[in-house]
């Protein structure tokens, strides 16, 4: 079956949501891919808030900038920086707009959080569960919008260029263009053919590579991976930010994530002696950027040979603990832990990439007519490590940009009309699924042992070793049988994997959330 459409939308968080909202109307059709239902989405999953300077009596944008190329290890863009920073407090309005609450003052003003790695009181949250509030209000302008289609339960396999229509396509050529998608509809198995003017990836992150992750499972890298594929530009793959305090409940997949904004309120990490260690690694104590405060509960986990360590918020009000964490008090009651008494275990779990699909100023990626928002593109933010909650507001920041500028050009676009519909003639359903599920075990195990918070050349050698059989089993499968998801997605954590792994092996220094034993930062030679 064939679609056609204006904008064709391959993610549902608050990237594509955003983005779809500029862009419908107007005489313009919109429609959004999603994996699985449109509420889940890694948005859902942001506790911590959005950071934006809203107090001008302390604060200015020049701090947050500051904070921000701070945080990244001066590997961020000065550009990128100044645009989300600065057009941060109009979006914030448009998401008011759209019905998103944030939680303010008995004055009216933004209740303002601190977290790690921020100088000032910036961060705009809805309790403990900013993402949900976010996704909720824009799920709902989404439903209610008649310019825009939603297609829950599909999956998108490969965006189409010029490769599917008998052209060769290198890393070289000049002019690839997007015209839109190949997309499994999960319920029947075929695979529809959306051919758009204008294609935007916004389909989030990859904690699904490791074993060990804050992300929903859905978190595969899907975007990335089929830009990679079609021979796009796809830059620092390496800055993977460990979420320093995930739940430590084993058993528990993705791992529950303790806000950073717990550490602004004043938890303080210890070890299992009950010892405060942040002190031996950096004077911010446990407001230390995320890198630096995950590879020095790592470094206690190792010295003491432990699984986790513990963040203590018992020192605290436990009524005005409750009210700020709601939801992480009934999580942690769940499992028999009282965050009010008891101190929480936590230990470091995947959680962001900084990396992704490079994009310009205009959210434009290298391949033409195909932009990149949210945590699958790169823009030159985040640098060698993100500032915490400045992912929310680069999405809304980029896919404003991405829809003024494809408004712009899309009146000189065509939908192709020759696109060849998908091939699967002689191939069949995978017979036995536990070839597909022990090589995902395989990739989660690979990337947590070789390409986690510490690294070596030896250790990502033996990464580049057994990915490279995943790799070449994986593909004689897929070629082999009819696309599922299950099949894609082991695909394309794959292609992540080895795009991590090679990137990381080129990178011979220790910057930011890059860690290596081999090129140690002069700090921590020591």
């Amino acid at each position: 079956m064939v679609y056609r459409y204006d904008y064709l939308v391959i993610g549902g968080g608050i990237a594509g949501m955003s983005f779809a909202l500029k862009v419908a109307g107007k005489g313009h059709t919109v429609a959004i891919i999603s994996k699985t239902e449109l509420d889940e989405a890694n948005t859902r999953y942001a506790q911590g808030g959005v950071a934006s300077v809203t107090n001008l009596e302390v604060d200015d944008f020049d701090k947050h900038i500051h904070d921000t190329m701070v945080a990244g290890d001066w590997l961020s863009d000065p550009a990128a920086v100044a645009k989300v920073v600065r057009e941060a407090p109009g979006q914030i309005r448009q998401l008011v707009e759209w019905g998103v609450n944030f939680d303010r003052r008995e004055d009216g003003t933004f209740d303002l959080h601190r977290e790690g790695g921020h100088s000032e009181f910036r961060i705009l949250h809805h309790a403990d569960n900013t993402g949900a509030e976010i996704q909720r209000g824009l799920v709902e302008q989404i439903r209610s919008n008649p310019y825009i289609d939603i297609f829950e339960n599909h999956f998108a396999v490969e965006i189409i260029t010029q490769h599917h229509l008998g052209k060769v396509v290198t890393r070289r050529t000049p002019d690839i263009t997007c015209y839109g998608a190949y997309v499994l509809d999960e319920f029947s198995g075929r695979v529809d053919t959306f051919l758009a003017k204008v294609t935007l990836m916004a389909t989030g992150g990859v904690g699904a590579v490791y074993t060990t992750t804050t992300n929903p499972l859905i978190a595969t890298g899907d975007g990335i991976a089929m830009v990679y594929r079609a021979k796009g530009t796809v830059s620092d793959m390496e800055f993977i930010q460990f979420h320093p305090t995930a739940l430590y409940h084993p058993g528990d997949r993705p791992s529950y994530l303790i806000t950073e904004a717990m550490r602004g309120y004043g938890a303080v990490l210890r070890n299992l002696d009950g010892e405060e260690f942040m002190h031996k690694y950096d004077p911010r104590l446990s407001l230390a950027p995320r890198d630096i405060v995950a590879r020095a509960i790592d470094s206690e986990m190792k010295l003491h040979g432990t699984d986790h360590v513990y963040l203590d918020v018992t020192h605290k009000d436990p009524e005005e603990t409750r009210r700020h964490f709601p939801n992480i008090y009934e999580k942690c009651l769940s499992i028999g832990i009282d965050i009010t008494r008891d101190m929480i275990p936590v230990a470091p779990a995947a959680h962001y990439l900084c990396g992704g699909i490079k994009v310009d100023l205009n959210g434009e990626s290298s391949i033409h007519r195909l932009y990149a928002v949210g945590e699958c593109s790169c823009t030159g933010l985040h640098g060698g490590n993100r500032l915490a909650s400045n992912s929310l507001i680069e999405a809304v920041v980029y896919a404003d940009a991405a829809a003024r500028h494809a408004e712009s050009v899309i009146g000189g676009y065509e939908l192709r009309h020759d696109v060849p519909e998908w091939n699967d003639e002689g191939t069949v359903h995978p017979e036995e699924m536990v070839l597909i599920s022990q090589s995902e075990k395989e990739v989660n195990q690979i990337m947590g042992y070789y390409i986690g918070i510490v690294r070596s050349d030896l250790r990502l050698k033996r990464a580049w070793n057994r990915l490279d059989i995943l790799y070449q089993e994986t593909e004689q499968l897929f070629k082999a049988s009819k696309p599922s998801r299950e099949l894609c997605e082991l695909r394309n954590i794959i292609h992540i994997g080895y795009l991590i792994m090679r990137q990381a092996m080129e990178r011979k220094e220790s910057r930011g959330l890059h860690y290596t034993v081999d090129y140690p930062h002069p700090e921590n030679t020591h």
